[in-house]
């Protein structure tokens, strides 16, 4: 307001003043207190009154101006303070990211003794001592955030991460389960809990939680997965009811698991186990033959022979091999099966004849090679060559050829339906199995009997 408004202002009011006065003469007693009074012109005090409104209104106006510019000076002193947090929180982020942890660490530390509840400062510096090693101090920072905000899943996926990079089953278990507390159906701690009891092999309550985490599962190629992971668990509950001797429920499962999966070879393996440990060799033997004829995997042929010579009735499986190669002589993993059992058996020249028919197929791998040198060391040859190739490839008595996973390549002596080393089913099979698949059958002169192959 200028200066001169003002003093228009003023003689307006002076002149409004002299021509209120005038017209009211009356004189006004005012008393304060007994005894305590005053007399004044009515338009002196009605113009009084307005004054010290005006005045009163003046002073509050004045005074939330001056508050109103207090409080926009503290908030953008804060502003201010929060932004260069922020700038700062960006900066040590940046340095984590780009392996500078010790400057990392400085900066993340500096916003929080600014801002000591920013809980992504606290999950950063987490991050940052993880890296350098100190997983005690990463559990600390996250602890503390996790007081600040109880059901930060981020906080808490986090601390579950640490638990588990520090091999501590017991505390990873119990945040996954405080994390399904506040998110029932989150699919990653379900997953978790789930590999957890994997790893103890505690099947049933893996498959427990399998089925829940299905239920979360949208279509796609993770529901896919899992329902292929849902077989596994089904398959592993029904072993135990093998083991406990509940033939009737681990039958049902089983059969079950191969009318879903019929490639699955695992499930029709210990199918076959289970009638021969009800003593039905035959229907063992039916299955494994079967399973062979599907899948062509050598597992079935091994545990025939296992059965058939254990059962001391070989002549069931020569007649086998020789009506099926009848049916198929381009079978090379038949045909090595065939030439180790006639070895077994001491048929030397026809366990020779199958073999060389695989030699000469193409396929090279070292079993094959063994079994022919120990045929030929049978044979009264080279007999220092087949001890060295015993004593190099520890040959077992019963010339076990032994199985390899292929899917991390770890070998076992002893056929397992789930490999250890990388955790999938149904991966082991006959270390040269590809070489065999990919060769092809020469035709060959039969070798007559005593003969010497050329």
């Amino acid at each position: 307001m200028t200066l001169i408004a003002v003093l228009l202002l003023f003689i307006l009011f002076l002149a409004f003043f002299i021509y209120f006065n005038s017209l009211n003469l009356e004189v006004i007693t005012v008393v304060f207190s007994a005894g305590e009074s005053f007399e004044t012109s009515l338009a002196i005090l009605v113009v009084g009154a307005v004054l010290a409104g005006f005045i009163l209104g003046l002073v509050l106006h004045l005074y939330s101006v001056a508050t109103g510019r207090f409080q926009n000076m503290r908030r953008n002193r804060r502003d201010k303070k929060q932004r260069e947090d922020a700038a700062l929180y960006r900066e040590g982020v940046g340095r984590f990211l780009s392996g500078d942890l010790k400057r990392a660490g400085v900066l993340l530390q500096k916003v929080l003794e600014h801002e000591p509840e920013r809980i992504e400062c606290y999950i950063a510096l987490a991050g940052v001592r993880e890296q350098e090693g100190q997983p005690l101090e990463s559990i600390k920072m996250l602890t503390k955030a996790r007081s600040l905000a109880p059901k930060n899943l981020e906080v808490l996926f986090k601390l579950a991460s640490i638990y588990d990079g520090m091999a501590q089953q017991d505390e990873y278990r119990k945040v996954l389960e405080e994390i399904l507390t506040i998110d029932r159906d989150n699919s990653k701690a379900l997953c978790g809990l789930r590999d957890l009891d994997i790893q103890s092999k505690l099947w049933s309550e893996a498959l427990d939680i399998q089925r829940r985490l299905l239920k979360t599962l949208k279509a796609g190629a993770q529901l896919e997965e899992e329902k292929q992971s849902l077989i596994y668990l089904r398959y592993e509950v029904a072993v135990l009811a093998l083991e406990k001797e509940d033939f009737k429920q681990a039958e049902s499962e089983f059969r079950d698991i191969v009318g879903k999966a019929p490639e699955f070879v695992p499930a029709r393996v210990s199918l076959g186990d289970l009638y021969r440990r009800k003593g039905d060799i035959d229907g063992a033997a039916r299955i494994w033959q079967e399973g062979y004829g599907r899948l062509k995997k050598a597992i079935f042929l091994a545990r025939l022979e296992e059965a058939c010579l254990a059962a001391e009735d070989p002549t069931r499986l020569l007649n086998y091999y020789r009506t099926t190669l009848l049916e198929n002589d381009g079978d090379l993993m038949l045909r090595l099966f065939f030439g180790k059992l006639c070895l077994r058996l001491e048929i030397v020249d026809e366990a020779l004849e199958q073999l060389y028919a695989v030699e000469s197929s193409g396929a090279d791998f070292p079993s094959l090679h063994l079994l022919l040198a120990e045929a030929h060391r049978r044979r009264n040859r080279i007999d220092d060559a087949v001890k060295a190739y015993k004593k190099a490839l520890g040959a077992e008595s019963q010339l076990s050829l032994g199985f390899l996973c292929e899917q991390c390549g770890a070998e076992q002596p002893n056929w397992l339906s789930r490999c250890d080393s990388c955790g999938t089913w149904g991966q082991f099979g006959m270390p040269g199995r590809k070489s065999l698949q990919s060769a092809r059958l020469l035709e060959l002169k039969a070798i007559p009997h005593g003969g010497v192959a050329p």
